[in-house]
């Protein structure tokens, strides 16, 4: 991503966010990770295929993710991970109007899985960011998510994992 991009490019960007764009954070089972599942991060543009020259102009800024067309005229340009995400997101942060609870909720989901070493956090954190995921169901209105924090706690339990209260 360039050091520099212009406060007037930024401003657009949020906009376009705000109006094309959605700020994803899901629970995704993983069957190779210790508390079996991985939060991702992602955002996504969508545009006409006609103007998917937008998205690309975006791709050119950003130097990550991907475009796909899809079979129904639409053009998405993803951006998948949290260093990616929560770094666009600290960028476009201050142009934000709409999406300003999601970029807060993306923050804070941010600061509970960052550890300064390459430790792995212990479980209890893990369900409080998975329980702020559980937010972007409702602020993106969505229907089909189907994994929860309280899917997280049942493995947990089951796997002897879930934090004990000494």
């Amino acid at each position: 991503m360039p050091t520099t991009i212009s406060p007037t490019t930024k401003s657009y960007i949020a906009g376009f966010l705000d109006g094309d764009g959605c700020i994803m954070f899901q629970l995704i089972r993983r069957k190779d990770y210790v508390y079996g599942y991985q939060i991702r991060a992602s955002i996504v543009f969508y545009q006409k295929t006609t103007y998917r020259y937008h998205l690309e102009y975006l791709k050119d800024i950003f130097q990550v993710g991907y475009i796909r067309d899809r079979t129904d005229g639409v053009t998405e340009y993803t951006i998948v991970g949290l260093e990616p995400v929560i770094k666009i997101l600290k960028l476009l942060q201050p142009y934000i109007c709409l999406k300003k609870g999601h970029v807060e909720v993306a923050l804070k989901i941010n600061s509970l899985l960052r550890t300064k070493t390459k430790k792995r956090i212990d479980s209890s954190k893990f369900i409080r960011a998975a329980q702020l995921v559980d937010q972007f169901g409702v602020l993106n209105d969505s229907k089909t998510r189907t994994i929860t924090s309280r899917d997280l706690k049942m493995f947990l339990r089951q796997h002897n994992l879930y934090p004990r209260n000494d």
